[in-house]
């Protein structure tokens, strides 16, 4: 099969249509003076006078039988001895917006004294065609093209025209066939020169200039012929229909216009490939999306009436008396601000009313709604009449700090005036919280004086606190208005508090550099180019304005070449057609090899997946390569302490989605410690070094598949052995139970808020500590592989390790779930906040459905019910989620699959 290759119309989103009107050519009669006599209006046209006359020529674009362009017009042009334009024509339209029915309707006009009485101009029509801009088979016309002219009419391009650019061929029948065989054999001899011409236009056949110019005239010469045999024929057939049965003619015209015959040749563009119509997908109306308030009518409302016109009666639905009225639905109804609403507020606060506003106090029922108001969550929209209530109490509610989201989402930012007075309130308004400021840096606010405020803010955190939040703050660089240099005020201030700290440093200068090398198409090259102008600043910044600032890029240079080393490393191993056993001896023979020099490093490095370890070499002998399709590896590094930290590095996987969730999943548990709640959560480090590798900490532990097996089916088996403790219950040591029941109880409640999937029982793992926690988040947000897969992940191998559903240990366990459920939702604006400054990041699960990140983490929440209701749901959620047998197949469909696999 030959290879083809082929284009989309759609994809010709900035060249409009051309089309260039080349030479007219025909047999045209002289009329009669007995016609002149009865029509003086002839006697003066211009093709009458002068066979070569003036003439002009006009291309429209229409579709489905209305025009869909205005009309283009050569130039006036006189002629000598032919019609010849050579002249394109540019057509106000592009070929991506060209419907699959798009004609081209060009009309040749003769110029007349006398005006036309359709057009009132001084010009008729001379003749009209109609050609398809797409063939049957939804391809663009190309190349020259040889189209009918039908004289004395304008093109129509209707659908059904009746003036197409090519006549089908009849079929010949009685006396006059013969003769219409030897007419219809010179026309198939002009096609064929046409169809030769084209070819070798279109570079099909090769050129010889002196040889094509004899060609030419004997073809002119042909086409000469062919034009007045063929207007001969035509005329034949005029007369044999204008001829009654008794052998009398019938009342015609007269004027002789049935033997003329003209054709008008154009030429449109050609392409190296051919062009295929395709359509442009458009969004759907976005009527899902409409945030409807819980005492909307519009979903109440009775379907649309329609009343139609008088004398209109359709089914018995009409009324005579009624004029013409449809109702529909708006879909943008919810979506834009209604203007008559927008002209109230200005006009509201263009009054003086400032000094009122001051001292305005709202009394008890207008307070009951303002606290309404200020326990709205982050996605909840601004109403218009709860706009108004807001900055009529603005001084009011200057005292309440949860108050300003709400007042900055009242004020219309693009409004001068809106500005000038919101502006000063910020600075007078109580301190907020670092989730309000987070929620001021999305995507929705994009105002300068309202991130500068935010930014302000976060200047107040600690570097430990920043240093939770930077994987948002680096993408919230992308809502920036100015996005580059000095005109982000988040950009300096990340650059400066990252040149100031080594470890809030390191950890910024490696997401930047991810999105730096993420070349896919959901990265646009703007962002891209942002990032790359931060990371510059932040260099300079180091290099001219902080004491060992140069120091700290030699580091930055030093830890990109050791992870260089090991990413070339990884991809040798992942390709290497050996064995695992062979790959292991040729990791070995990798690290332990000067050339890479990761024997000895000196000075130390700080190590990019966590800088508070200054790593002095690697273990040769000590490392390992894990059963898994990407081959990932485990390395020993040496400490300037003398300890062991153990890393897995790998290739060809997106850690970012990972390293988000165990970011969360490090905030959680600082949420939690602030409540005097330990729940012994494994947050282990995890880095993504470039979009297709990363770093993860090695915990020594055992995934909860092998322990059942090695452990004869039993968890506590497992436990009871690492942790042996005769006089205590279950003969476990209470401190390493107690670990087990609550990092238990965390994860079960932290992956269910997350939505995490996948999973089974090998990424389950356990330490021999009791620490319970999961690894490899390759779904979240709800996304799982498996069908009827629970939402919480609580196998009854898990219960068995506490002693069973029945025992003690198991009440605790649904205890410090209630804890932790109760505390985490009462953070609901920090983590919604943080997911909604990752709508725009580059992670799997985000891309999905972006404008339902944070809706999906908040159907999690439950944040409509009470506290009472949602602990009495989660315990029911528990207990469903304990007895699912899907859980149970799962798990032991995907244990086989391994167990397949391995062998």
């Amino acid at each position: 099969m030959e290879a083809f290759s082929f284009a989309t119309s759609s994809d010709l989103d900035k060249l409009s249509v051309h089309v260039r009107i080349d030479r007219l050519d025909g047999h045209q009669n002289t009329i009669p003076y007995s016609v002149l006599l009865k029509r003086p209006d002839l006697r003066h046209r211009a093709s009458i006078i002068n066979p070569h006359s003036e003439l002009y020529v006009t291309a429209q674009i229409w579709a489905d039988s209305k025009p869909l362009t205005l009309p283009a017009q050569t130039a006036y042009k006189s002629f000598k001895l032919s019609r010849i334009w050579n002249e394109w024509l540019s057509l106000p339209v592009t070929y991506s917006n060209l419907p699959a029915a798009a004609q081209l309707a060009v009309t040749v006009w003769d110029l007349s004294p006398a005006e036309d009485n359709d057009s009132n101009l001084h010009a008729v029509p001379f003749g009209g065609t109609t050609i398809p801009l797409f063939d049957k088979d939804s391809t663009l016309q190309k190349g020259r093209q040889r189209c009918r002219l039908y004289r004395h009419k304008a093109a129509d391009g209707l659908s059904s025209t009746t003036t197409p650019w090519v006549i089908p061929p009849a079929r010949r029948k009685g006396k006059n066939a013969e003769t219409e065989h030897t007419t219809d054999e010179v026309v198939a001899e002009m096609q064929r020169l046409e169809d030769l011409l084209k070819k070798q236009e279109m570079g099909d056949i090769p050129q010889n200039q002196w040889l094509d110019a004899l060609v030419f005239k004997k073809m002119m010469k042909i086409r000469t012929e062919a034009v007045k045999a063929e207007a001969v024929a035509q005329s034949r057939q005029s007369k044999a229909h204008l001829t009654g049965t008794n052998g009398d003619e019938q009342d015609g015209s007269g004027d002789g216009s049935e033997e003329e015959l003209f054709y008008l040749d154009i030429e449109l563009p050609r392409f190296d490939h051919s062009i295929v119509f395709a359509d442009v997908e458009y969004p759907p109306p976005p009527i899902s999306n409409i945030r409807l308030d819980s005492d909307s009518t519009i979903l109440t409302r009775p379907p649309p009436e329609v009343s139609f016109g008088p004398g209109i009666n359709i089914n018995g639905y009409g009324d005579a008396d009624a004029g013409r009225l449809i109702r529909i639905y708006d879909p943008e109804i919810g979506m834009r601000d209604n203007p008559a609403e927008q002209k109230h507020l200005r006009l509201m606060r263009n009054q003086q009313t400032d000094s009122l506003d001051r001292d305005r106090k709202p009394n008890v029922a207008v307070r009951d709604e303002l606290n309404a108001i200020m326990n709205y969550g982050p996605l909840r929209e601004i109403r218009f009449k709860d706009r108004d209530l807001i900055w009529k109490f603005r001084y009011y509610l200057s005292r309440d700090k949860r108050a300003l989201t709400k007042f900055v989402k009242a004020v219309n930012w693009k409004e001068s005036i809106d500005v000038r007075q919101a502006a000063p309130m910020l600075d007078r308004w109580a301190e907020i919280d670092i989730d309000a400021a987070l929620e001021l840096l999305g995507p929705s606010f994009d105002h300068p004086i309202v991130r500068g405020y935010a930014v302000e803010r976060l200047k107040k955190a600690d570097d430990d606190e920043l240093l939770v939040y930077l994987l948002q703050l680096v993408q919230a660089l992308k809502y920036e208005a100015g996005g580059e240099g000095d005109e982000s005020s988040l950009a300096r201030f990340l650059i400066t508090r990252a040149a100031n700290s080594f470890t809030l440093g390191n950890y910024f200068h490696w997401f930047l550099m991810v999105e730096i090398q993420d070349y896919s198409e959901d990265q646009l090259p703007e962002h891209r180019e942002l990032f790359s102008k931060v990371e510059y600043d932040f260099m300079q910044e180091l290099e001219n304005n902080v004491p060992g600032g140069a120091e700290t890029r030699v580091i930055f240079k030093r830890q990109g070449e050791f992870l260089t080393i090991l990413t070339k490393i990884s991809k040798d191993i992942r390709f290497s057609r050996d064995d695992r056993p062979r790959k292991i001896a040729q990791l070995k023979k990798f690290l332990s090899d000067p050339k890479n020099e990761l024997i000895t490093i000196d000075p130390p490095l700080p190590l990019p997946l966590n800088p508070e370890f200054q790593i002095t070499g690697v273990y040769s002998d000590d490392c390992n390569v894990l059963k898994s399709s990407l081959f990932p590896m485990i390395i020993n590094l040496r400490t300037t302490a003398q300890e062991k930290y153990s890393m897995i590095f790998k290739t060809g996987d997106d850690l970012r989605q990972d390293q988000l969730v165990i970011q969360i999943i490090t905030l959680m548990d600082r949420l939690l410690r602030k409540e005097n709640l330990d729940l012994k959560l494994t947050p282990y480090d995890i880095l993504a070094t470039s979009p297709k590798a990363g770093a993860i900490q090695f915990i020594p532990s055992m995934s909860l598949a092998a322990a059942v097996q090695k452990y004869k089916g039993s968890l506590l088996a497992y436990l009871r052995a690492n942790n042996p403790d005769d006089r205590a219950d279950l003969g476990v040591r209470r401190e390493a139970m107690d670990t087990y029941i609550k990092s238990c109880a965390g994860y079960c409640v932290i992956t269910y808020l997350l939505g995490v999937g996948d999973r089974h029982l090998d990424n389950l793992l356990i330490s021999p500590q009791g620490n319970f926690f999961h690894v490899d988040f390759g779904y979240i947000l709800g996304r799982d592989p498996k069908p009827f897969a629970p939402q919480m992940k609580l196998c009854r191998e898990m219960i068995e390790g506490m002693g069973g559903d029945k025992h003690p240990n198991y009440t605790h366990f649904k205890g410090y779930c209630f804890t932790a459920w109760s505390t985490l939702r009462k953070q609901a604006n920090l983590i919604l906040n943080l997911f909604a400054l990752m709508q725009g990041a580059n992670i799997p699960d985000i891309k999905v459905e972006r404008g339902e990140v944070v809706r999906k983490v908040q159907e999690r929440m439950w944040l409509e019910k009470s506290e009472e209701e949602a602990v009495r749901d989660f315990e029911r959620l528990i207990e469903e989620s304990k007895s699912n047998l899907w859980g149970t197949y799962i798990d032991m469909a995907h244990g086989f699959v391994q167990n397949v696999w391995r062998k």
